[in-house]
């Protein structure tokens, strides 16, 4: 995988969050206090960026364990890729949950859970990292 395709990616995955902040800043406003039990938007958010981030961190994972040669010949350098760039979601997301709420925890705006992903997301972005960095110190030592 070139480097121009992974900064292709990078720069498409923060161009679509610069768009999207705005609309999702203005989606997170609650009028009123919500019950405790309610799906609000701001807690359906954070709930979707920590499902990117726990995904991120699975396959970041996964990758970590192909590229230290634990598990199958690939060399994990595409799920590296995806598990740092979904990691880097779910942070960016919950970063922008976090920012977006006016009130503090059980008020609907899903703020324990825009912290969640943003935890989540930085794990996941720091074992894609490592894997990625695995895979090619193995590239360079067999190649």
């Amino acid at each position: 995988m070139s480097v121009r395709y992974l900064l292709a990616a990078a720069a498409a995955l923060l161009a679509a969050c610069a768009l999207a902040a705005p609309a999702a800043a203005h989606v997170l406003v609650q009028p009123d206090p919500v019950s405790s039990y309610a799906l609000t938007s701001g807690r359906l958010w954070s709930v979707g960026a920590a499902l990117l981030g726990l995904a991120g961190v699975v396959i970041g994972g996964l990758a970590l364990a192909r590229a230290a040669g634990r598990t199958s010949t690939g060399n994990g350098r595409r799920g590296a890729v995806v598990a740092a760039l979904l990691g880097l979601a779910g942070a960016v997301i919950g970063a922008l949950v976090v920012a977006a709420a006016d009130g503090g925890p059980g008020t609907g705006y899903g703020i324990v859970g825009g912290y969640a992903a943003l935890a989540v997301g930085l794990i996941g972005m720091l074992l894609g990292g490592l894997a990625l960095a695995r895979s090619r110190r193995a590239d360079r030592l067999t190649g």
